[in-house]
């Protein structure tokens, strides 16, 4: 396993540790879920701004939107949030907000996106809202994970 950390891509590596909190948890995701969830821990790998976006003033700036720029800002949002909730609760206790807040913004993030788009992706997105409980699960497996962040050297982001 370590193997992979060592010498594995970007995507082996995640997808490594995304198959650690699985036996860590007894409960895994399905298929589309776990690509997704995946697509977002390398999207958001080096972006250092993460945790300085004001959650819910972005949801609510993302609804004034219209069409694809309102559905790529409430994605957004819900993959932040997703983060956050997932690998920084830290972050919401010093902001005095529960983890729940950001669990709620993201899933309603999630299921504006599925309203606002065709249907392959409102599928994913509706999916997503629905699950969104247990992606965060998942991502705080992974952060508990023993010395894993530090082998696979994702200790910036975690």
């Amino acid at each position: 396993m370590f193997e992979a950390f060592r010498n594995g891509t970007p995507v082996e590596l995640w997808q490594a540790l995304v198959q650690q909190a699985y036996e860590r948890t007894g409960r895994r995701l399905d298929e589309s879920s776990e690509s997704y969830l995946v697509f977002v821990l390398l999207r958001y790998q080096a972006d250092h701004l993460l945790l300085s976006h004001a959650q819910g003033m972005d949801w609510l700036q993302a609804l004034e939107l219209a069409g694809r720029a309102r559905a790529d800002a409430l994605r957004d949002v819900g993959d932040r949030c997703l983060l956050v909730a997932g690998l920084f609760p830290g972050l919401a206790e010093r902001r005095r907000v529960s983890v729940d807040y950001f669990i709620s913004i993201g899933r309603s993030a999630y299921q504006g996106v599925a309203d606002a788009t065709r249907q392959a992706y409102a599928a994913l997105y509706e999916q997503l809202a629905r699950v969104y409980r247990e992606l965060v699960h998942t991502l705080n497996a992974i952060r508990t994970l023993p010395n894993i962040a530090e082998a696979a050297n994702l200790r910036a982001l975690l």
